[in-house]
């Protein structure tokens, strides 16, 4: 017998939001879980933006969403590192959504002789900040990232994200990084968490098998996958996981709550 959904978490881009846009159906699932007193938060890999930055910009597409209710690869690297060494040091390369999240878990920004080297998401990666980033981990700075995406989505087409210029550093230092965020079920769990919810009573709502569904199985939770985003239908085939179930878009989950 299949439990009562009673927390969600769901990805972002490419099922609540297509390019700034809002996608069918997602304010009004949005609104649901509100109205429901749903226990939900809204995940991304993007390490850019700062959760009050995001709900600006969905509140700009018309779906209303507090800033305590979004959890980014950024918040969730924050967390592992505070759990792993409290009150450290880093050097980052990344955006105000990363360093925010850091220095508000108490940490040391530095270049000198920092515990972690952290990588993020930035649209001007510096070659320089990059080198450093190298001489760093060769001097013993432990190499973490917030997630592995290759690329990130622009107006002009993909740019190079967070784990290609990852692969960039791991080549130079023969040394990979621990991703955080999505597939990584940590941030899944650390998004359980959050909202103190219970991964046999959740539900992972997302776009793309290859993140979204398979953290969330990974994290012992039910899966959603919504075909508004990168996957389609007949690409669900190809994996050798599959999600509970395949749906249209968000609109679908609407009644669920």
């Amino acid at each position: 017998m299949t439990k009562e959904i009673r927390s969600w978490l769901s990805d972002m881009d490419g099922v609540l939001v297509h390019e700034g846009v809002a996608l069918p159906g997602a304010a009004d699932f949005v609104r649901a879980l509100r109205d429901a007193e749903r226990p939900f938060l809204v995940l991304t890999n993007n390490s850019i933006f700062t959760p009050r930055d995001l709900a600006a910009r969905l509140r700009a597409s018309g779906i209303d969403i507090p800033e305590d209710a979004i959890w980014t690869s950024a918040l969730a690297t924050a967390q592992f590192l505070t759990d792993q060494m409290p009150s450290g040091s880093a050097y980052v390369i990344g955006e105000a959504g990363l360093t925010t999240a850091l220095y508000e878990a108490g940490y040391t920004l530095t270049g000198a002789e920092p515990d972690f080297v952290v990588l993020g998401e930035t649209r001007t990666y510096s070659f320089e900040a990059i080198t450093q980033a190298i001489r760093l981990i060769q001097g013993g700075a432990r190499f973490i990232a917030t997630n592995p995406d290759v690329t990130g989505p622009s107006q002009d087409g993909d740019l190079p994200a967070t784990g290609a210029v990852a692969a960039m550093i791991s080549a130079a230092t023969g040394r990979q990084p621990y991703f955080v965020g999505k597939p990584n079920p940590m941030m899944i769990r650390s998004a359980l968490n959050r909202i103190e919810a219970h991964s046999e009573s959740t539900a992972m709502v997302g776009d793309r098998m290859d993140t979204d569904v398979v953290a969330g199985i990974e994290a012992g939770l039910r899966t959603f996958l919504v075909l508004t985003g990168s996957t389609r239908a007949a690409d669900v085939e190809t994996y050798p996981f599959r999600p509970s179930e395949v749906v249209d878009s968000i609109a679908d989950l609407v009644a669920r709550v």
